[in-house]
């Protein structure tokens, strides 16, 4: 008998501290990774003014920049953050799924 493939997910949520405020998990297809990214920035920009968001997509290193919606990555796993919220690719039981050793 031929084992199942394993499923794999999306899992986005918001964090405060070490409490999740916020999860949801969607097939893996259904994003790509630039996606993701750009899912993230909106979802915390909700949280800021309009001069933040304005100062987010300025030139770096100008006076109005800022780095208020910069995408964090973490290179042992395909996790991406921003501000409160993070993505990460996980396996139906939302055990976070290592980058393949090359």
């Amino acid at each position: 008998m031929r084992k199942s493939p394993i499923k794999r997910y999306w899992r986005v949520w918001r964090f405060d501290g070490y409490k999740t405020t916020f999860e949801k998990r969607v097939d893996l297809g259904q994003f790509t990774e630039n996606q993701i990214k750009e899912l993230l920035r909106a979802l915390e920009s909700r949280s800021l003014s309009d001069d933040e968001i304005i100062g987010a997509y300025a030139k770096r290193k100008t006076r109005i920049a800022n780095n208020l919606l910069h995408i964090h990555k973490d290179f042992a796993y395909p996790t991406y953050m921003c501000g409160e919220f993070a993505a990460s690719v996980v396996d139906q039981n939302n055990k976070v799924i290592k980058h393949p050793v090359i």
